[in-house]
C-alpha cells in the first residue's frame, strides 16, 4: 500500500495500545476525531479506538498494562473509558446500531469495521486507521471522509434523515463543526435538519447545551448560530435568539435587524476573547428588545429598559438551558450594564458618574467595555469612529478615576455592623437603607471616601431615615 494510504501516527501510547492488540491478535483502529483533526494538521487530544472484537476486554488490559485501575465501563454499548493524565481514551467493540423514535440510546450488536464507521455522525468523522503492526497507520475510508476533508463539506455516511432520526443531536453537531472548521454543510443534511428540527426534543438539555456552548466557543460562532435560524433549530432550542430576527433598529445607528445585529457582535467580541460567558452575554445583550420595541415618532423604534429586562431573562434562560448557575450574576451584571458607558458620553463623563460604573461593574469592568466596543457593528464609519472616540474618552477617565480612588471591588467604609452598633438597629432593610445612602454620598462626590467621613454622614442623616421609616408605619 502506497504512504498516500497512510497517517503518519507519532503517539506513544497509540503504538502500545496496537502493541497490545497485536498480542491479544486483535485488529484495532482509531478513529473519528483522532483520524480527522490528524489530517488537517489540527492538535489531537482524546482518542477513539476501535477493535473488530471485544474492546471492552482490550482497555482494560492496556489499563493494567499502564498501571491504571480507573477504567469505566459500559457494557450494554460495549465500551470501555480511560483516563490517562489530560487523555481520555475510549475502547469500543465494532458495532452496529439502531435506534427507537422515542430515545436517542442506541440497541447496540456487534458488526464489521465497516459497519461501525457507517453509524458515525459525518464521513469526516468515519475515518479509520490501522494501529496493528503489520500496517500501522493504514487508512480506511470506505465512506468518502477524506475527500470530503479536502472539498469541506460536511456529509453523512448514511442518506440524512437515517443518520439524523438515529440521533437528533447530529444536526447540532454539523452547526458546531461548521463554526469549527469552517466548513460548508452539505444541502441534503440542511434540508433533513429543516424537516426534523423537533426530534431535537428527544435529547437531553444537557447534551443540546454543550453543543451549543461549544458552537459559541468556536472561532467564528455565527457561522453555526445562522444555520441554527435558517433551519428552524434555534427556535427549538433558544426561541428568544430566534425571536431577534426581524426586530428592526434605528437605521442611523445599526445596519441590521437585532438578530444579525447579534451575530455581529458575538463575532466581534470572539475574536478578542476565549472566555465561552462573556461571549453568551454578548449573545443576549439585547435579548429583551422584542420585549421592549416601541416606534416614537422623529426617533423610529426603541426598546427602553430592555437592558434590566435582559438581565432579568438570564437566570430563566440559564435554568432552562441547564446552563451552570455560578455565571449567571456575572452575565446579569454585562447585560444590565451595556449601556452604561455610552450613557456617560450623553450625559457628561464626571467624576461621580465613572465612580458609580466602576462600583457597580466592579471587576467585570473590564469585560463589560469589551462588550461595548463588540456592540459597535455599523457600516457608517463617521459613527463607529466617533463611537471609538468615545469609548476612549470613558476609559481614559475611568482610569483617571481608577488611579485617584481604587474603586475595584470596592466596599464602603462603614459596614453593616458598625451601622448596627451606632444607630442601635438589627439586622433588615433599614441597615441596608443607611448603608446605601453612605454610598451614594461617597459615590456623588458630596463626602470622602474616608472611615472618618462617612461615620460622620451616618450620624448626620440617620435619625432622619429612621424618623422617615417610622412615618411608614
Amino acid at each position: 500500500m502506497s504512504r498516500k494510504n497512510h497517517i503518519e501516527i507519532d503517539d506513544g501510547i497509540v503504538k502500545r495500545i496496537g502493541r497490545r492488540a497485536d498480542e491479544e491478535r486483535l485488529r484495532a483502529f482509531v478513529v473519528g476525531g483522532y483520524v480527522r483533526d490528524l489530517l488537517l494538521g489540527r492538535r489531537v487530544k482524546d482518542i477513539d479506538i476501535v477493535v473488530v472484537g471485544d474492546g471492552i476486554a482490550l482497555g482494560k488490559k492496556v489499563a493494567t498494562e499502564v498501571g491504571r485501575s480507573n477504567v469505566v465501563v459500559y457494557e450494554k454499548f460495549g465500551t470501555a473509558m480511560l483516563q490517562l493524565d489530560d487523555v481520555k481514551i475510549e475502547f469500543v467493540g465494532a458495532r452496529r446500531e439502531s435506534y427507537t423514535k422515542s430515545s436517542r440510546k442506541p440497541t447496540v450488536q456487534k458488526g464489521t469495521l465497516e459497519d461501525d464507521l457507517s453509524r458515525r455522525d459525518f464521513t469526516i468523522n468515519a475515518i479509520a486507521a490501522s494501529i496493528n503492526k503489520d500496517d500501522f497507520g493504514a487508512i480506511v475510508d470506505p465512506l468518502g471522509g477524506r475527500k470530503d476533508l479536502e472539498e469541506k463539506i460536511l456529509r453523512t455516511p448514511l442518506e440524512p434523515r437515517a443518520t439524523f432520526d438515529d440521533d437528533p443531536l447530529r444536526i447540532l453537531r454539523a452547526f458546531r463543526f461548521a463554526a469549527q472548521l469552517h466548513f460548508a454543510v452539505d444541502p441534503s443534511a440542511l434540508q433533513a435538519a429543516r424537516e426534523m428540527a423537533d426530534r431535537l426534543k428527544i435529547v437531553s438539555q444537557e447534551r443540546i447545551s454543550d453543543e451549543f456552548l461549544k458552537i459559541i466557543a468556536s472561532p467564528k460562532p455565527s457561522v453555526g448560530l445562522m444555520l441554527m435560524q435558517e433551519t428552524g433549530v434555534m427556535k427549538v432550542v433558544f426561541p428568544e435568539i430566534a425571536q431577534l430576527a426581524g426586530v428592526d433598529q434605528r437605521r442611523d445607528y445599526h445596519h441590521k435587524d437585532v438578530f444579525l445585529h447579534t451575530l455581529k457582535v458575538v463575532d466581534n467580541i470572539s475574536e478578542v476573547t476565549d472566555n465561552v460567558w462573556l461571549r453568551i452575554a454578548a449573545l443576549l445583550h439585547d435579548i429583551a428588545k422584542p420585549r421592549t420595541k416601541a416606534f416614537k415618532e422623529g426617533m423610529g423604534w426603541t426598546f427602553h429598559g430592555h437592558e434590566e429586562i435582559g438581565a432579568r431573562m438570564v437566570k430563566p434562560i440559564f435554568r432552562r438551558l441547564k446552563l451552570p448557575l455560578d455565571h449567571v450574576k456575572y452575565v446579569e451584571k454585562l447585560v444590565r450594564l451595556h449601556l452604561r458607558p455610552m450613557a456617560l458620553v450623553d450625559e457628561g463623563v464626571t467624576d461621580s458618574a465613572v465612580r458609580r460604573l466602576l462600583f457597580e461593574a466592579g471587576e467585570e469592568i473590564d469585560d463589560l467595555m469589551t462588550l461595548c466596543r463588540a456592540d459597535i457593528t455599523s457600516k457608517n464609519q463617521k459613527l463607529v469612529d466617533q463611537v471609538r472616540r468615545n469609548y476612549d474618552t470613558v476609559v481614559a477617565k475611568m482610569a483617571e478615576v481608577e488611579e485617584k480612588d481604587r474603586w475595584r471591588a470596592w466596599q464602603p467604609p462603614v459596614r453593616g455592623d458598625e451601622i448596627m452598633k451606632v444607630c442601635g438597629l438589627q439586622p433588615g432593610p433599614l441597615v441596608g437603607k443607611l448603608k446605601d445612602a453612605i454610598t451614594d454620598a461617597i459615590l456623588d462626590g458630596r463626602i470622602p471616601n474616608e472611615h472618618g467621613a462617612a461615620l460622620e454622614y451616618l450620624l448626620s442623616i440617620k435619625d432622619e431615615i429612621l424618623r422617615g421609616d417610622e412615618s411608614k408605619l
